[in-house]
């Protein structure tokens, strides 16, 4: 029995994440309508409707395409947030295209849409905020207001200023997890306006990747591709809170090599472990979704804690044939302290 068991532990030792049991029951939805392209996706409900923005440009050429569903399986576009890059973005990023990664929330009796500005596999980022009195396109209280910038990343910072993430504690306070490569997810303190805190100027640091042995070379003016970890996404449940990341990959089609994984905490600015005990400061992480035989690469993630519903949690994947990326959407089950969620089997109606 020993000798038998020596080879396992052996592998054991050797894998780089634990994986979360595949016996829970979460639900995959089938999902229809207007869900391919979709990109980094940030949900939440306003009355009857779940409302999903995304990074990319809608069809009329607005800057963050907007879908909604009132059944979480039919989903049309139904709008955007900036009719284009707003100007003081341009003159701080002139090569600036596109606007990425929106994050979503309702604080103080409004919303607010944390998104960034930067130029591929760079740190000189900045992430911003909008905000609006309602989502409803047809109320007439329906107006977006570019609140600008909260802060920057420059060239020789250890982070990167992307990927936005606001979460509220158990007392009501406000912070901001973000991050990309580099020295991985950080956060910050803000205040009731939604910008940085200057009572706590502190930077925290959440989650890293661990350097392997052997680890190849960074490619030519990026950073090297083992420091992948990016769009933090943290939620407070069961008296913990929980941080979910994107490891390695995005957006290379069928190349695209991204995973959800996620640690906890009982503290919001950590330090957040796995389901081993490892820190994520120390490349610590449990796996959530992982690639199957129809869906590569899910991640880009964010959750929807409803306590008059079921949970969720939207991200992106791509088609296994065409490469190309779509909306996914599952339900979470807590069982055992930890999250569990599905990823779909078959391919997304287009």
């Amino acid at each position: 029995m020993i000798r038998r068991l020596a080879p396992l532990l052996a592998l054991a030792l050797l894998l780089p994440a634990p994986r979360l049991s595949s016996a829970q029951n979460p639900h995959a939805y089938p999902l229809a309508g207007d869900v391919g392209g979709t990109h980094d996706p940030s949900i939440i409900k306003e009355g009857n409707t779940w409302y999903v923005f995304a990074t990319g440009k809608a069809p009329d050429g607005g800057q963050f395409a907007v879908r909604c569903s009132q059944d979480l399986e039919n989903w049309k576009l139904c709008g955007h947030v900036f009719d284009a890059v707003p100007e003081w973005i341009h003159q701080r990023s002139p090569g600036t295209r596109d606007l990425w990664a929106p994050d979503i929330s309702y604080v103080n009796h409004e919303y607010r849409l944390y998104y960034a500005y930067s130029l591929f596999g760079k740190n000189t980022s900045g992430i911003a905020l909008v905000t609006n009195k309602t989502l409803d396109p047809t109320s007439p209280d329906f107006k977006w207001i570019d609140k600008g910038m909260v802060f920057e990343s420059k060239a020789d910072n250890n982070y990167n200023a992307i990927d936005a993430n606001l979460i509220l504690d158990k007392k009501g306070g406000a912070w901001l997890a973000f991050g990309s490569f580099w020295d991985g997810i950080k956060m910050w303190r803000l205040d009731d306006s939604g910008m940085l805190s200057k009572k706590d100027t502190t930077l925290y640091s959440l989650a890293r990747r661990a350097k392997p042995e052997n680890a190849e070379p960074a490619p030519p003016n990026l950073p090297a591709n083992w420091q992948a970890i990016e769009a933090p996404f943290i939620v407070y449940h069961g008296g913990y809170y929980y941080l979910f990341t994107s490891w390695d990959l995005c957006c290379r089609g069928l190349k695209s090599t991204y995973k959800t994984m996620v640690g906890r905490s009982k503290s919001v600015t950590g330090p957040y472990v796995d389901a081993t005990g490892k820190p994520l400061t120390e490349g610590g992480g449990t796996e959530l979704l992982i690639a199957n035989s129809r869906w590569l690469g899910p991640g880009g993630e964010s959750i929807l804690l409803d306590p008059k519903g079921k949970d969720l949690i939207v991200f992106h994947a791509y088609d296994s044939k065409t490469g190309k990326p779509s909306m996914q959407l599952s339900t979470i089950d807590w069982t055992g302290g930890w999250p569990h969620a599905a990823l779909a089997q078959e391919i997304t109606t287009p």
